[in-house]
C-alpha cells in the first residue's frame, strides 16, 4: 500500500467519470493508478454525504 493521498477534487471526479460518465470501474482505476477499491470507497464517501459535490 503506497499511503498516497489523493484531494477530494481528484476523488469526485474520479467517481464521475463511472457514475455520470459510465466508464468502466477497471478502465477509470487503471488509467488513475487508483485500486478499484479506492474508487468503491470514494464513491461511498459520496453517497454519504463526505464530500461536497456541489462545488
Amino acid at each position: 500500500m503506497s499511503g498516497k493521498r489523493y484531494s477530494e477534487e481528484f476523488k469526485i471526479e474520479a467517481v464521475k467519470q463511472i457514475t455520470e460518465r459510465n466508464y468502466p470501474i477497471g478502465q477509470v482505476s487503471k488509467r488513475l493508478g487508483v485500486t478499484t477499491k479506492s474508487l468503491y470507497a470514494w464513491n461511498n464517501d459520496i453517497v454519504m454525504g463526505h464530500y461536497n459535490i456541489l462545488k
